[in-house]
C-alpha cells in the first residue's frame, strides 16, 4: 500500500511550484539497517496553558488534531555505528524532556542510545499544550510545570522509539531535493535585507525554499520519510485553544492517512511513516499575507490544511523520483558549550575582531511578538526608546561587556541574574552534529534564521566538504534557547533579534563550534564533551490540582445535550454535546475521545477518530467540576451515504481518585447524497 502512493499523478498537477532535484550516490555493499517507530504525544486537553505565542489566555479547550512522534533509527550494517532522529508535533523541545527520555533509554537498552547519538527534534506547532519545562521562563504562561502533559511527551516519545528499536531491518536511503516557493514568507524583511548581498543573493525571495527529503525504501517500496523545510508551525493563531499539529502535523497526516489510509489506533505498526521536520525557520512564516491567520486564505483552518499539503505533496513529488541509493557511514559529535561564555574568533565574528557572549538579556522587542501574533501592549518590534534609553545610559554605561555582547538591544529580563534565583533559563546547550552518508544535520536548540543557517551550513560544509546543500540546519534539537540571528539582523531589533538572548554574537559562536565539530569528524577526533547542564527538576512548580468532576445539573455522565439532526450531506457540519467529565482525567494516548460511527450491517465500523482532521472535540468547565463537550464532524466529500452516529468516551475521578470509564452514543443520523 505504501508504494502506490508514489504513482499519484495528480501531485505533479497540483504542487507546480516544486522543481526536483537527486543526488546520485555511489552505491556500498555495507547499507543500511533502519528502524521507524510512531506514537502519541497528546498532552492535556483541558486547562493547560498552551506553548509558543506566549499568551497566558491561550489555554487549552479541547483537540483538533492529535500530536504524533516519530522515531527513525538508522544502522550502519558495516560498523553497527546507529542514530537516532526523532520528530514530534509539539511546541519546544527542552532539556527536561531530553533528560528524561535518555534516562528510560538508558534503563532499556543501556549505552545502545546516549546523547552522543540521539536527536530529539520538533515541529513547532503553536498550539500544543505546555508546562513540561524545568525552566520557568516557558511556564509563566502555562501556569506552572504540568506532570501529566510532561509525561505524555516522555511516554510517546520513548514508545516510538522502542518501536523503531523493534523494526530494525535492511532498507534502502534515498537523498533528494527541490524548491516549494508557496508555503512560506520571509515575516522580517528588513532585518534580513540589512546582510550583505553575497547572503542575500542565495535567498532572491527572502525564503529558504530548500524542501528536502531522506526516503526510506524496503522491498522497492517507501516504508518511511523525514522531510525538512523552513516554515513556522503559526498557521494556526493565538485565538485558537483546541490542541493542532499545525501545518507541519497536518502534512503527516495528510501523506499517512489521507493518501496512504494508515489507520493510527490498528495496533500494528504502520505501513509508512512520514515525519516533517523544521530546518532554519526562525524568519520564515506560513501566512503569506503578513497577519495572524492570514494566508492563502482568511480561515485558519483552512490555511494548515493547505500550507501542510504543500508540503506534503513537495514530499511526495520527491519521493517519486528515481534517486540513486544513498551511501557512507554514520558519524555524530556532540558537545555541551556554555553559551553564555563563548570567545567568538575574528574569523566568525565578520567585523575582524574577538567578541564575547553574555549571559542570556531578553529584549522589549521579544515582548512586541511578531506580526503572526501581538505581544504585550507598550513594546514594538525596532526600537522602544525609554527602554533603549535606560539601557544605554544605566546597564551599557556600566558593563562595556555587556554592551558588545547585547546593544543595541533594549534589556527588559536578565536572565543570567534570575537563574541565580531559580533555573529560569538554559544557558549551556547541546550542539550537534550528525551525518548519514552525505547528509550534514547541524543540530542547535534554536530558532535560526535562513542567513545565520546559511553561514552555518557554508561553514560546515567548507571543512567536511559537502555540497551546501547537503547540509542542513536542524533547529528546536535537545533543547531551546529562543532565536539565532546574524549581527547585521540582530542590529534590526525585530521580534527575533530581541529574542537572540545571548546577544549579537551568538551566531557567529554557534558557527565557531559547529566548525570545530565538523573538523573533529572530518580529521577523525573525538571532541571535548563539555558539562552537561545541571538537573533542576527538584525546583519545579506545578500546576494546581483540580477537584473530582461532577456531572451538574444536566444529568448524569455522558448525557446528551445536543443531538444531531436527521439528516446531512457531505460538507455540513453535525454538531453534538454532552454532560462530560474532564478529558485530563485520561489522555487516551494512542485510543479516542470519540469515534464517528457508521452502520455496517449488524453492527458499527469506526470510520472517524479524535485524530482525524474532520472532527473537533471542545470542552468547556461547567460550575466548579463539570464538564460540556462538544463533539463535531465536518462531513468529508466522498462519505458513503448511511446512517451514522457520534460516540464518546470519558472518564470520571470521584473524590477518592477512583478512575471510572462512561460513554455516550447519539441517535443515528443519515448522511444523504
Amino acid at each position: 500500500m505504501a508504494g502506490r502512493l508514489l504513482t499519484a499523478a495528480p501531485y505533479h498537477r497540483l504542487w507546480t511550484n516544486v522543481r526536483t532535484y537527486s543526488y546520485v550516490l555511489a552505491m556500498t555493499q555495507s547499507g543500511y539497517l533502519v528502524g521507524r517507530g510512531l506514537s502519541d504525544v497528546t498532552g492535556e486537553p483541558a486547562g493547560c496553558g498552551m506553548l509558543g505565542y506566549g499568551k497566558a489566555d491561550q489555554i487549552s479547550a479541547g483537540l483538533h488534531t492529535r500530536l504524533r512522534t516519530r522515531a527513525f533509527i538508522v544502522v550502519d550494517a558495516a560498523t553497527g555505528r546507529r542514530l537516532l532522529i526523532s520528530v514530534s508535533d509539539l511546541p519546544l523541545m527542552f532539556d527536561s524532556v531530553f533528560r528524561e527520555v535518555l534516562r528510560r533509554l538508558a534503563a532499556t537498552y543501556g549505552d545502545i542510545y546516549t546523547d552522543d547519538n540521539v536527536m530529539l527534534t520538533v515541529t513547532h506547532t503553536h498550539c500544543g499544550p505546555g508546562g513540561y519545562s524545568h525552566h520557568r521562563l516557558y511556564n509563566m504562561t502555562t501556569h506552572g510545570f504540568h506532570p501529566l502533559t510532561f509525561n505524555a511527551i516522555v511516554d510517546g516519545i520513548v514508545e516510538s522509539i522502542d518501536r523503531a528499536h523493534a523494526d530494525i531491518a535492511e532498507a534502502t536511503l534515498r537523498l533528494s531535493r527541490g524548491e516549494l516557493r508557496d508555503a512560506s514568507v520571509n515575516r522580517s524583511p528588513s532585518s534580513f535585507d540589512r546582510n550583505p548581498e553575497s547572503d542575500r543573493a542565495h535567498f532572491p525571495d527572502r525564503i529558504d525554499p530548500q524542501t528536502t527529503l531522506l526516503r526510506v525504501e524496503r522491498d522497492g517500496a517507501t516504508v518511511g520519510a523525514i522531510n525538512w523545510f523552513a516554515t513556522h508551525g503559526t498557521s494556526m493563531t493565538n485565538r485558537n485553544c483546541l490542541i493542532s499539529g499545525d501545518n507541519k502535523g497536518y502534512a503527516a497526516y495528510h501523506w499517512e492517512r489521507v493518501v496512504t489510509g494508515i489507520d493510527y489506533l490498528a495496533e500494528t505498526e504502520p505501513d509508512f511513516i512520514a515525519a516533517f521536520a523544521q530546518t532554519n525557520t526562525g524568519d520564515m512564516s506560513p501566512n503569506l499575507h503578513y497577519g495572524p491567520g492570514r494566508g492563502p486564505t482568511d480561515d485558519e483552518f483552512d490555511n494548515t490544511r493547505i500550507i501542510g499539503e504543500r508540503q506534503a505533496g513537495a514530499a511526495a513529488a520527491l519521493a517519486e523520483l528515481d534517486a540513486e541509493e544513498l551511501s557512507g557511514g554514520l558519524d555524530v559529535r556532540t558537545t555541551y558549550v556554555d553559551l553564555s561564555d563563548i570567545t567568538v574568533r575574528p574569523e566568525f565574528t565578520g567585523d575582524g575582531q574577538t567578541h564575547r557572549t553574555s549571559h542570556v538579556m531578553g529584549g522589549a522587542a521579544a515582548l512586541a511578538g511578531t506580526d503572526e501574533g501581538r505581544g504585550f501592549p507598550g513594546f514594538k518590534q525596532g526600537r522602544n526608546r525609554i527602554v533603549d534609553g535606560l539601557s544605554r545610559r544605566i546597564i551599557y554605561a556600566v558593563s562595556p561587556r555587556l554592551r558588545d555582547a547585547q546593544s543595541p538591544k533594549g534589556i527588559v529580563l536578565a536572565g543570567g541574574l534570575l537563574n541565580r534565583v531559580a533555573p529560569f533559563v538554559q544557558e549551556r546547550v547541546p550542539v550537534q552534529l550528525l551525518r548519514i552518508g552525505r547528509l550534514y544535520l547541524i543540530g542547535i536548540p534554536g530558532e535560526v534564521t535562513i542567513t545565520a543557517g546559511l553561514r552555518m551550513r557554508r561553514a560546515v560544509a567548507d571543512v567536511v566538504g559537502a555540497d551546501l546543500h547537503d547540509v542542513l540546519v536542524a533547529g528546536y534539537s535537545n533543547a531551546y534557547i529562543h532565536y539565532v540571528t546574524t549581527p547585521e539582523e540582530y542590529e534590526n531589533q525585530r521580534y527575533e533579534g530581541g529574542s537572540t538572548l545571548f546577544g549579537k554574537w551568538e551566531a557567529p559562536a554557534l558557527t565557531q563550534v559547529a566548525v570545530e565539530l565538523a573538523t573533529a569528524m572530518r580529521d577523525g577526533r573525538t571532541v571535548d564533551r563539555g558539562d552537561r547542564p545541571a538537573d533542576v527538576s527538584a525546583k519545579l512548580r506545578s500546576a494546581r490540582q483540580r477537584p473530582p468532576d461532577e456531572p451538574g445539573d444536566d444529568g448524569d455522565f455522558g448525557t446528551v445535550l445536543v443531538a444531531p439532526g436527521a439528516a446531512y450531506r457531505a460538507g455540513q457540519t453535525v454538531t453534538s454535546a454532552f454532560v462530560g467529565a474532564n478529558p485530563n482525567n485520561n489522555l487516551r494516548r494512542g485510543a479516542t475521545y470519540l469515534e464517528v460511527q457508521r452502520s455496517a450491517g449488524t453492527g458499527w465500523i469506526r470510520v472517524a477518530d479524535d485524530g482525524d482532521w474532520s472532527t473537533k472535540l471542545s470542552w468547556r468547565k461547567q460550575g466548579k467540576a463539570g464538564s460540556r463537550v462538544t463533539i463535531t464532524w465536518d462531513i468529508p466529500d466522498g462519505t458513503p451515504p448511511g446512517d451514522y452516529r457520534i460516540a464518546y468516551f470519558g472518564d470520571v475521578v470521584d473524590a477518592s481518585g477512583f478512575l471510572a470509564e462512561f460513554s455516550a452514543l447519539t441517535k443515528p443520523f443519515a448522511v444523504t447524497p
